[in-house]
C-alpha cells in the first residue's frame, strides 16, 4: 500500500517536492534550557532541504494538545509524568508510520520510556544534550530555574524531581562552550542512518 502524506504541499510552498519514505524517529532529550527545540529546529530544515518529510514535536506544543497546561499537583507525580512521555511516543510512531520523520523534543527522562522508544518506535535514534546544572542556570530562557530559586515554581526536572538519564543514546552531545545549535545539527546528520541501512521495524504495543 502506498504511504500518503498527512500535509498536501501546494507547489510553490517550502514542502512541494517532499516525499515521505521509511518513517523514523528522532527523539533529543535533555533538561530544561539544553537548547532541544534549536536544535530540532535546525535539524528540521536540514533534513527537509535533504528532501525528508519531517513533523516536529516540540515537548510545550504537545503538552497543549494533550491538555496538559494548567498543571494539578497530582500532574507532577512520576506516573503522570511518565503517562504523557507515552503519549509522545505513540503520537511518534503514528506519524512515522506514514512515513514521517518524526523529531521529538521532550525532557521525558524515563529508563521505561527509551526502552518502549527503542523496541516500538521505527527507525529510533535517541539524542541526548547533556547539559551542566550551572549553564542551565545560566541559560534559563524560561526563567525556571530563577523562579525556582526565589521559591515561586517546584518541581523541576534536575532540581527537585529526579531523572533517568539515558543508559545509551545513539549520540550523547555534552556540553561545549561556544558551540552552536548548526553544528550540533550537523553531528546529527552525520549519525543518522542513511535509507538503505533503515530496516523496517514492527511495533510491539
Amino acid at each position: 500500500m502506498s504511504r500518503v502524506p498527512l500535509v498536501e504541499a501546494d507547489a510553490g510552498s517550502p514542502a512541494a517536492g517532499l516525499r515521505p519514505r521509511g518513517g523514523r524517529v528522532v527523539w533529543i532529550t535533555g533538561l530544561s534550557a539544553a537548547g532541544k527545540s534549536t536544535i530540532s529546529a535546525v535539524l528540521t530544515d536540514r533534513l527537509r532541504a535533504r528532501g525528508e518529510w519531517c513533523v516536529a514535536l516540540d515537548g510545550d506544543a504537545l503538552r497543549d494538545v494533550f491538555g496538559r497546561v494548567d498543571l494539578k499537583p497530582e500532574d507532577y507525580e512520576r506516573s503522570a509524568r511518565l503517562a504523557l512521555g507515552f503519549q509522545y511516543a505513540r503520537l511518534a510512531r503514528l506519524l512515522a508510520g506514514q512515513g514521517s520523520t518524526v523529531i521529538v523534543t521532550t525532557i521525558s527522562l524515563f529508563h521505561e520510556l527509551h526502552a518502549w522508544n527503542r523496541q516500538n518506535l521505527p527507525g529510533y535514534f535517541e539524542v541526548y544534550i547533556r547539559v551542566p546544572l550551572e549553564e542551565l542556570r545560566r541559560r534559563d530562557p524560561k526563567g525556571l530555574y530563577r523562579r525556582y530559586e526565589a521559591g515561586e515554581v517546584r518541581n523541576i526536572a534536575g532540581l527537585d524531581q529526579p531523572f533517568d538519564e539515558p543508559a545509551a543514546p545513539d549520540l550523547l552531545v555534552d556540553f561545549v562552550a561556544g558551540r552552536s545549535a548548526d553544528a550540533i545539527a550537523t553531528e546529527i546528520v552525520g549519525k543518522l542512518p542513511s535509507d538503505a541501512a533503515r530496516l523496517p521495524s514492527a511495533p510491539k504495543g
